[in-house]
């Protein structure tokens, strides 16, 4: 396939994305790919990229990996500098096994003090593909914004070179390290930089081989993005969905009655029928006590407070309107008096409430529930945690923090069951 086409593809749905194309708009698009194909590669269309970064590698053997951007051939635009070639994955003086890789510069608006790592899957399948066909260098390319490495890896793949060994991920992880040690003493300007690994299916073992080994590698590991990932088991990331998935998409696959009736019937043998309405629902199948708790305890008591579930009346007056489960009357709140506000250079048409009437998050909060995502690397990463509890909140209920306390996952775990002792009081301190 020429390179030419490729890179226009790219572009086109670059330019695409911005907004949802008309059928017309589509139509241009392809006869334009059309005349392209039809154009001679010696034409210049004098497209080239916007600019990049002013970087210099003063290790003598990078200017033997410079690309010069404007001599792709059939490409008929500046793809800008960049660097290409073979590093090996270790510094033995008889190592024959080299990786593949290729890098960009960030654009001029980009960081030089990030480096992100790209990888497809497979195993085995090039990062080329990555680079040409998905998120090479273009117009919202994170190549605006930050150096990207395409690396093609494990050895037996792409162009890399030498005899496949690797027995396991971390025999891979060892391999993509070795080959980043190399990588950096030839481009050593980006030792030290924040290393973000990307890719699709699997990248996690290489970030678990860096954190668990963090003298091998001058590069400072942030994060991982991984598309599509490969996680699981074949029977529950292919087997399990694979009905209902082909049930969901019937008029892509076409199949006629008699196979549908068959697959049911054989994804009902093998247990798989409504195995994801079962165990993978969110929220779980449950009922809802919570209401019918707070609506009866309202008849008994009609000063019930969800937030101090021992308060009666008299209701007690709140200079600040604290929100409970009743309207607060009294006049003035202290901060919506005009005096308060003057003192303290407040806006004084703003009308002040303790929580606020407005949603402040007006599409919904898309975060997931901290003890299942930061929280344990903060608990682990921290000198100290420490988790306290109101024993009067109905809200939010003590025992139920306990409960998501015990399921966090902890390499340490005395610190939760210390936590767990104080709020069930056999301890002073947490």
């Amino acid at each position: 396939m020429r390179l030419l086409a490729i890179y226009a593809a790219l572009l086109a749905v670059v330019a695409a994305s911005a907004h949802k194309m008309t059928k017309r708009e589509i139509g241009e698009y392809q006869l334009e790919a059309a005349k392209r194909w039809q154009t001679s590669g010696s034409q210049s269309r004098s497209v080239k990229r916007s600019g990049v970064q002013n970087i210099t590698f003063t290790n003598p053997k990078a200017s033997e990996f410079y690309v010069d951007g404007t001599s792709l051939p059939l490409v008929d635009f500046d793809v800008g500098p960049s660097w290409a070639g073979l590093l090996p994955i270790s510094n033995s003086p008889n190592e024959t096994r080299q990786l593949y890789f290729w890098l960009f510069p960030p654009g001029p608006e980009g960081s030089l003090d990030d480096l992100i790592f790209w990888t497809n899957g497979g195993p085995g399948c090039s990062s080329l593909e990555g680079l040409l066909q998905e998120n090479g260098v273009n117009q919202q390319s994170w190549t605006n914004l930050s150096s990207v490495l395409w690396v093609e890896q494990p050895v037996g793949t792409g162009f890399s070179q030498g005899i496949p060994d690797a027995q396991n991920e971390d025999d891979v992880a060892t391999q993509v390290v070795g080959f980043l040690q190399q990588f950096l003493e030839v481009f050593s300007e980006l030792k030290g930089k924040k290393l973000y690994l990307t890719g699709e299916s699997t990248n996690e073992d290489i970030a678990n081989y860096i954190y668990e080994n963090p003298t091998q590698l001058d590069l400072s590991l942030q994060g991982i993005w991984i598309s599509d990932p490969s996680i699981s088991w074949d029977v529950v990331q292919e087997e399990i969905p694979a009905v209902d998935f082909v049930n969901k998409y019937a008029g892509l696959f076409s199949f006629n009655q008699t196979y549908m009736d068959y697959l049911n019937e054989k994804a009902a043998t093998c247990n798989y029928t409504g195995y994801m309405d079962q165990y993978v629902t969110y929220p779980p199948t449950g009922c809802d006590v919570w209401d019918d708790i707070f609506y009866n305890a309202l008849i008994i008591n009609p000063a019930f407070d969800i937030y101090r579930i021992w308060d009666t009346y008299p209701i007690l007056w709140d200079v600040l309107g604290f929100p409970g489960s009743f309207p607060q009357t009294q006049s003035p709140i202290y901060f919506n008096r005009i005096d308060v506000k003057e003192a303290i250079h407040a806006p004084v048409e703003t009308q002040w409430s303790e929580c606020s009437n407005i949603n402040v998050f007006p599409n919904g909060d898309s975060s997931l529930p901290p003890a299942f995502t930061v929280l344990p690397n903060v608990i682990e990463k921290n000198q100290r945690t420490v988790i306290v509890h109101g024993l009067a909140d109905f809200i939010l209920i003590a025992d139920g923090t306990r409960i998501a306390i015990q399921k966090i996952p902890q390499f340490a775990p005395v610190a939760a069951f210390q936590i767990m002792q104080y709020l069930m009081g056999f301890r002073d301190t947490p």
